[in-house]
């Protein structure tokens, strides 16, 4: 039995993937439930009715409690239905913080010195796809939340100082906390148990109350119909101590609804209604509003919640005395439909209560064992399992009706005239309401088209149906716009990110083929054919001069340039873009890769395949010679890549800035093996008669034929002399190549910064940044000029292996720069796949690079084997900046992980067979 063969009869074997084999037949509805609720819906652009268009100011973290939102919800660590109807989640007082703990607290882009920034600790600790399982944890200060001390520092720091964060403020001293798990555990697809454990971290007895909340997302005060659904105290089985206490409900759609409170709490009761008086000076159509709780609980208003017990919003109300060590323990149970009065739950929900989760997390434990097991050792698994656990919390529901936010609703104020001429006003076709694989729940609380391309491609080893789901998505009509294009971000869907959507659905099918024995042609084809409209709106659209010389703009490189690429350029002048030329090209091969496989089953994909095999030849012309002018984007001096800006007066000006610009060309390569070619002998007959009839582009690809290769055939932007060039910088210690990956800009221009001054006599620079951005280029909230990514780490890694696949042991680089020590390419990859996943892994002193070099979170056994998955990483210590938790594309670990694991069960195989 292959290794393969391996793995998918153990996965048949397995319970949740027997739960996931339900859900996709359509048995069960395991996913019905699952993290869906965010952790911040205050601050989006889907919130924002404002007459200027800032949706920080709009509807700001202290409006939260206060304010019903639109178009979704948030909470803390908590979950919700698919359609975001009924939610749950934890709230806390520690009875000094001045508001009730519902939701997460940061900065917004305007208030930090570093843009946004979440300044919370918490962590995202396990997870099963079918969301059987969940684990989180969340550190609750027991002093009162240093809200006001966070927004004046940080204000009081510009972009040359570090962030203030939570710690800095001393509110962890003398370690006086509490460490708050949150448990999910489903006993069916509608029947949730759930754990809440607080543990008293501190030295002294501390106070904490608990209040799970139940309730409505608001459908029903817009004018659009729908009617309030009602929560309300309900009757059953008392328990023992006669102090459980239980809430029921009815919606339209979910049907009826109970959640069972095991312990003595104070059920209280709202409505999930704008407080109109508090945020607009108007009064209340009716007196029990959104904040009630937070009015009842810290402020002491006894009259604040419905004394009648009745509301769109519920919660039981637990307090604590913890001594130091002890722990409180809250169980409730939420289900949906009928009592069954056969279901021994009916007498006592809480019956078999830990016997289920001890099932789950056993269960989940065996799941995940497939995806390292005995390949990886316990701290990889670790790491691992929580970079899983990350992408699945990070599943949201995402609601945005442009056409009806652009127009506003019939109960509600108009919008502003300028809206329909602003923010995202034409992309009225926009319409969703689905679970989405989101970059950040807090940070970035709604879907990115690249950022959603590297998720699918970790999901798709752990749920590859969810993973397929995604990416068809964003290719279907109430997604994608009329004209071809992808929708970027809510921020600006008219954005351009790097064309990746392709790469990662040729992935997705090869991981979804090895894990199941068969490729899904259906998906395939599917995908395929909506991104041919995306090429073509990429042609048509961004190739200004028609010369295939791309000019992407943002493309997802923030402030990698020495200017806003996305905005005007100065003295009118076009930008011919090393990367945006290159991205194109790695688009061409991965629809070149799609359509081959296509044609093995469908002949008539042969005429498309060589539709992208000529146009690739087209872009690694234009790379070496834009449109025939005798530019070249390549410098030959220096061996490398670079933007040029060229003016209507035929001025050409090199941007000679090293950077992954430069490096992204490596990304556009394919091996076409000799076998698939000669199955296909019209695509074999064109390919020949081009190369044939077209020498001159013909030698613009790399390495066609190599003597001793036999047919194999390599596709690739770069030759090999250029190949090496680039290679001797990346492995440069003093350039890109850092002890955690390679770096985003070379180290070189610490000490060479880069400065140019334009027609005009506009100034620019750049230098290297090795951590936060100095610049307030796209708010200054991520950072290009030094730090380590894991996306274009994790592309160059996948190229380098390719090149190796082609030259095997006679192309190597000595690695590193001036060691004497010569490497094939493939151990290069492996060497910075090791460097990558060293970010999280304990190192020799027991510390984890991402951590820090703060000494207050890496000895502490409380955090220390809790990971944070940053959005990027100092390029000289591997710390973690960005997003804390954005475990979207940094979730890449795992796969990464998954291939060690793999590589060295190979190897101890053959090492068994003497071999």
């Amino acid at each position: 039995m292959t290794p393969n063969e391996e793995e998918r009869a153990r996965r048949e074997l397995d319970p949740e993937h027997a739960r996931l084999a339900e859900r996709d037949a359509g048995t069960a509805h395991w996913d019905r439930w699952g993290p869906y609720l965010s952790s911040r819906q205050w601050g989006t652009v889907r919130e924002d009715y404002s007459v200027d268009g800032e949706p920080w100011t709009f509807l700001t973290h202290d409006q939260a409690r206060s304010r019903a939102y639109r178009w979704g919800e948030d909470g803390l660590l908590g979950l919700s239905d698919d359609h975001g109807r009924l939610c749950f989640a934890l709230a806390l007082w520690n009875e000094h913080d001045p508001i009730l703990k519902e939701r997460p607290f940061g900065l917004s882009g305007p208030e930090g010195n570093h843009g946004e920034d979440v300044k919370e600790l918490y962590w995202f600790l396990d997870g099963t796809p079918s969301h059987s399982y969940l684990k989180a944890a969340y550190a609750y200060p027991q002093a009162a939340f240093p809200y006001a001390d966070l927004v004046a520092e940080n204000a009081r720091r510009t972009k040359d100082d570090d962030e203030y964060e939570l710690v800095d403020t001393g509110v962890f001293a003398d370690r006086r906390w509490f460490d708050v798990q949150v448990e999910y555990a489903k006993a069916g697809p509608d029947d949730i148990l759930i754990r809440f454990r607080a543990t008293n971290v501190g030295p002294e007895v501390a106070p904490l109350q608990l209040l799970p909340t139940l309730w409505f997302r608001n459908t029903w005060s817009w004018g659009r119909g729908g009617t309030r659904p009602r929560l309300r105290p309900a009757e059953g089985p008392a328990g023992a101590d006669g102090q459980r206490r239980s809430i029921a409900g009815e919606d339209e759609r979910l049907g009826q609804i109970r959640l069972d409170i095991d312990g003595p709490g104070e059920l209280l009761f709202t409505d999930n209604e704008s407080n109109a008086e508090r945020l607009w000076a108007r009064p209340n159509p009716q007196p029990y509003v959104k904040d009630a709780f937070h009015r009842r609980v810290v402020d002491g208003q006894l009259d604040a919640t419905n004394p009648d017990q009745a509301g769109s919003k519920a919660a039981s109300r637990h307090r604590f005395e913890l001594a130091p060590g002890a722990t409180a323990t809250l169980r409730l149970r939420l289900r949906l439909g009928p009592a069954d009065p056969l279901d021994p739950s009916a007498l006592d929900p809480f019956a078999g209560f830990e016997a289920v989760f001890d099932q789950r997390i056993a269960e989940a434990d065996a799941f995940y064992a497939g995806f390292g097991g005995q390949g990886l050792s316990d701290d990889e698994r670790l790491v691992q399992r929580q970079a899983f656990a990350g992408l699945i919390w990070c599943k949201q529901f995402y609601h945005y009706d442009v056409d009806e936010w652009l127009d506003g609703d019939p109960a509600s104020p108009p919008p502003p005239d300028a809206r329909r001429v602003g923010r995202n006003a034409d992309w009225r076709e926009l319409n969703t309401r689905d679970i989405i694989s989101m970059p950040d729940n807090w940070e970035y609380p709604w879907f990115a088209a690249w950022d959603l391309a590297f998720h699918a491609v970790t999901l798709a080893l752990i749920d590859p149906t969810f993973a397929k789901s995604q990416l068809l998505l964003l290719t279907r009509e109430w997604y994608m716009h009329a004209n071809g294009q992808l929708p970027a971000y809510e921020w600006r869907f008219g954005d351009v990110n790097p064309p990746v959507h392709a790469w990662a659905a040729w992935r997705v099918y090869a991981i979804d083929r090895r894990l199941n024995g068969k490729g899904d042609i259906g998906f395939l084809e599917r995908v395929f054919h909506k991104l041919l409209l995306n090429f073509t709106w990429w042609v048509n659209r961004k190739d200004v001069d028609g010369n295939n010389v791309f000019q992407g703009g943002f493309l997802g490189l923030d402030n990698i340039g020495l200017f806003d690429r996305d905005a005007p350029l100065p003295g009118g002048a076009h930008l011919g873009q090393a990367d945006g030329t290159a991205w194109m090209g790695m688009f061409c091969l991965n629809m070149l890769s799609i359509a081959l496989e296509l044609a093995r089953d469908d002949r008539v994909y042969e005429d498309i395949a060589t539709k992208f095999f000529e146009h690739f030849l087209y872009i690694a012309g234009a790379l070496n010679n834009m449109g025939g002018t005798g530019v070249s984007l390549w410098d030959d001096e220096d061996g490398f890549y670079y933007d040029v800006l060229h003016f209507d007066t035929g001025q050409v000006i090199p941007l000679r800035v090293r950077s992954l610009v430069g490096i992204i060309p490596l990304l556009a390569v394919q091996v076409l093996e000799p076998e698939l070619v000669q199955a296909l002998p019209d695509f074999e007959r064109r390919m020949g008669w081009f190369l044939a009839n077209r020498p001159a582009l013909a030698g613009n690809v790399a390495s066609w034929t190599e003597p001793g290769v036999g047919e194999r055939r390599l596709l690739s932007l770069v030759h090999d002399d250029r190949l090496e060039a680039i290679l001797r910088r990346i492995v440069d210690p003093d350039e890109f190549l850092s002890p955690h990956g390679i770096r985003s800009l070379s180290r070189e221009h610490l000490a060479k910064p880069v400065n140019l001054t334009l027609p005009g006599g506009i100034e620019a620079s750049i230098d290297y940044e090795p951590a936060e951005s100095r610049t307030g280029i796209f708010g200054g909230n991520s950072n290009w000029r030094g730090p380590v990514w894991f996306p274009i780490n994790y592309l160059l890694i996948e190229a380098l292996q390719t090149f190796h696949h082609y030259h095997g042991e006679k192309f190597q680089v000595e690695m590193p720069a001036g060691s004497g020590n010569f490497r094939e390419l493939d151990d290069l990859a492996r060497d910075l796949a090791d460097r990558l996943a060293g970010l999280f892994l304990r190192d020799a002193d027991g510390r984890r690079p991402v951590l820090g070099v703060d000494a207050r979170l890496q000895p502490d056994p409380a955090w220390i084997d809790r990971i944070p998955f940053y959005e990027y990483f100092d390029g000289d210590n591997g710390r973690g900046a960005g997003a804390s938790h954005q475990t979207g594309w940094t979730a890449l670990v795992a796969k990464l992980l998954e291939q060690t694991a793999r590589r060295r069960r190979r190897q101890r195989k053959r090492a068994a067979r003497g071999t």
